[in-house]
């Protein structure tokens, strides 16, 4: 973890959040490559999604919202963590990650005191006058989609089965936020709400299916499949809202560790809301059930960046799918004193840098250079030298094989398409 911690930050993946007035716990800032990161996780899954699917819809749901719906949800007086303070060095922690009832701090055995619930809601206050009303920073983006259901029902004509989709912030006041990016007090989620008849049937046919939906699109985004498994929660793991859950966890360097969660969230939602669904062809009125894919956008990022770090030959490689590399392309002048290749390399660069995620780079030897986008992820990079200005070809070389293809100009973009299997 020290190696990609430390990548993370000199190549411009992850910041500590407000670092120049030493940080806090907890908060992350994502610096130029890393948005790019995030950016292409997030438009992988909604095109995957939505734009490829007839039956799911995308919403963008408020960050704050009425605190009645909190209370409504359950939130408020079950959404916690257990929570206990070592006697010795007063620091607290979750009762449920300490081992061996050993303090994670100081090393002191059985000095802790007795386990209290924690809420993880955040609290916020609004209004210019006092009292001011308190309202809460959402602990999940779902109930955004919950409270909407009848609006997008009128408006969409929706008709179950169906599923609406969200990407967005999410917020929970973490006991012990810590290992990275992976748990932390602001993050990101990526969400599906799927909407079916009240059946046991349709639970395990829908439950089933988005298991291996989600599952499967992880390994074709390229994370090792044997670093991946799926563990369904036993009774007493589960939420207050579910019913069943299974987790998408990931063989991390700190152990194995969920970033997406499968769950049959009953009616659990809808009926506390008393929001019904009506079937206008048999006038038929239910609460539907819900199963819920729910993904962390940033847990996810930090997830690739594990697995795709690679140690070849004393270079360090971030072996990304090309649709998620922050750059897609490099453009090098062979020489960056030479007028003649820096205006031609300019042109080509122009060319690119309409189609993909480009970056000049004209700094020291070639070798260096193409040793800094491996470290960054970038899948290719196209050098213009003295061959170029004679017969109009290219050396595009990739970064997994370090092999180098001579390629025409006027043919690099389809190539390049091609290799990246840009959507």
């Amino acid at each position: 973890m020290d190696k990609i911690i430390a990548l993370a930050k000199r190549r411009g993946f992850v910041y500590p959040s407000s670092e120049i007035y030493g940080g806090i716990s907890g908060f992350w800032d994502y610096g130029p490559l890393g948005a790019e990161l995030k950016n292409n996780i997030k438009r992988l899954w909604w095109q995957t999604m939505v734009y490829q699917r007839e039956d799911v819809v995308g919403i963008d749901a408020a960050i704050i919202m009425n605190p009645k719906v909190w209370e409504t949800s359950g939130h408020t007086s079950s959404f916690t963590d257990p929570l206990v303070e070592c006697k010795s060095c007063h620091l607290r922690f979750r009762a449920d990650k300490i081992e061996d009832n050993r303090c994670p701090n100081c090393q002191a055995k059985n000095n802790f005191t007795e386990e209290k619930k924690f809420n993880l809601l955040t609290e916020v206050y609004l209004g210019v006058t006092e009292p001011k009303q308190k309202a809460y920073l959402r602990g999940e983006i779902t109930q955004g989609v919950f409270v909407n259901f009848k609006n997008i029902i009128d408006s969409f004509r929706v008709k179950i089965p169906f599923g609406v989709a969200q990407i967005g912030k999410a917020f929970r006041n973490e006991i012990t936020p810590g290992n990275f990016t992976y748990r932390s007090r602001e993050f990101e989620q990526m969400e599906l709400e799927f909407f079916i008849k009240p059946e046991e049937k349709e639970v395990e046919k829908w439950f089933n299916y988005w298991t291996e939906e989600r599952f499967n699109w992880y390994v074709n985004l390229g994370i090792k499949k044997n670093r991946l498994r799926l563990r369904e929660h036993k009774e007493e793991e589960r939420a207050h809202y579910a019913k069943k859950a299974l987790d998408i966890e990931y063989q991390a360097p700190f152990g194995w560790s969920e970033f997406e969660g499968i769950h049959h969230r009953g009616d659990w939602d809808l009926s506390r809301h008393n929001l019904r669904y009506k079937d206008k062809e048999t006038n038929e009125e239910y609460f539907p059930w819900v199963i819920e894919t729910s993904g962390g956008v940033d847990r996810s990022a930090l997830f690739f960046l594990i697995d795709s770090y690679q140690e070849k030959n004393g270079r360090v490689v971030l072996q990304l799918n090309p649709l998620l590399s922050p750059i897609k392309v490099a453009v090098f002048p062979l020489l960056a004193n030479k007028e003649s290749l820096v205006k031609k390399a300019r042109q080509i660069y122009d060319l690119i840098k309409r189609k993909f995620i480009t970056i000049w780079d004209d700094r020291g030897n070639i070798g260096k250079r193409y040793f800094s986008q491996d470290e960054i992820g970038t899948p290719f990079c196209v050098t213009i030298d003295f061959q170029t200005l004679e017969d109009e070809t290219v050396t595009v070389r990739d970064r997994d094989t370090t092999k180098q293809e001579r390629i025409k100009i006027s043919k690099l973009e389809t190539y390049l398409k091609e290799k990246i299997n840009q959507l």
